[in-house]
């Protein structure tokens, strides 16, 4: 009996060593729930490297020309967004393939007319409701959370679906880091026939 207390005994002590360890040194990150510093700091890397702002984020329009808006960072396409028309015969094989807006977050060619996504966690309008299998599923097939709508050009899905795992999570633990933005960007309009 005395044995089995003993036993009982290291047992409790080593789990409350060894866990905490584990947590700090990020072995049971996945697990754990939360992402680690180092993990956030990698995916704003690829993401700010991926320029991922460039389409994801309206712009300013300054005297050295459309910045991002940081208020507004990486919210998508604006809901009010007002899409000019497009002259017809511009989008041709022997015409432009695509055109895009003056902020950059809404695109039309072949595909129809694509707006960039909400990539805050917001919950209602953004990544917020989204998993993390669901982002890297959408990554690596190029279907919206993994499994609906095909995602539209010029969104490079392609290339980022090449990304590591580890990378792919990595941003989205940097998405799901941000300040949320509620901004319901306007549903892709197909083409016209």
């Amino acid at each position: 009996m005395r044995s089995k207390h003993a036993f009982a005994a290291v047992l409790l002590v080593s789990s409350l060593i060894v866990f905490p360890l584990l947590l700090r040194s990020g072995a049971l990150a996945g697990q754990a729930g939360s992402p680690s510093k180092e993990q956030i700091a990698r995916g704003e890397y690829l993401v700010t490297a991926g320029t991922c702002s460039d389409c994801h984020s309206p712009k300013r329009f300054t005297p050295k020309g459309p910045v991002p808006d940081l208020n507004r960072n990486l919210s998508g396409a604006p809901a009010d967004i007002k899409i000019p028309p497009i002259p017809a015969g511009v989008i041709s094989p022997t015409g432009w393939g695509a055109l895009g807006t003056n902020d950059m977050t809404a695109w039309a060619g072949p595909w129809g007319v694509s707006f960039a996504a909400n990539l805050t966690p917001d919950k209602a309008t953004g990544l917020g409701s989204w998993t993390e299998a669901a982002f890297v599923k959408s990554m690596r097939t190029g279907k919206h959370k993994g499994v609906l709508r095909d995602i539209l050009p010029p969104m490079p899905w392609q290339g980022l679906g090449k990304l590591s795992d580890d990378d792919l999570k990595a941003m989205f633990a940097y998405l799901q880091s941000l300040k949320p933005v509620q901004n319901k960007v306007p549903d892709p309009i197909p083409p016209k026939h």
